[in-house]
């Protein structure tokens, strides 16, 4: 099973730019970026709930296992 990040899609959703989401969850843009492409290993529970509080959304609309 793998995991596919759908960060994008919530962002885009949302209209939001990386920039303002980056500054309003605390971590840099190229972070972001990385998170979004999922060349990512892993993700800290706290910066996941802070993604999830600025797009008012689940971790399920931005994690998806396929």
């Amino acid at each position: 099973m793998e995991i596919v990040v759908r960060l994008d899609v919530m962002m885009a959703m949302r209209k939001i730019k990386g920039r303002d989401l980056a500054a309003k969850i605390g971590i840099t843009e190229q972070n972001l970026s990385l998170l979004k492409s999922g060349k990512v290993k892993g993700i800290r529970f706290e910066t996941l709930a802070k993604l999830c509080a600025v797009l008012e959304c689940q971790p399920a609309d931005i994690l998806e296992a396929v």
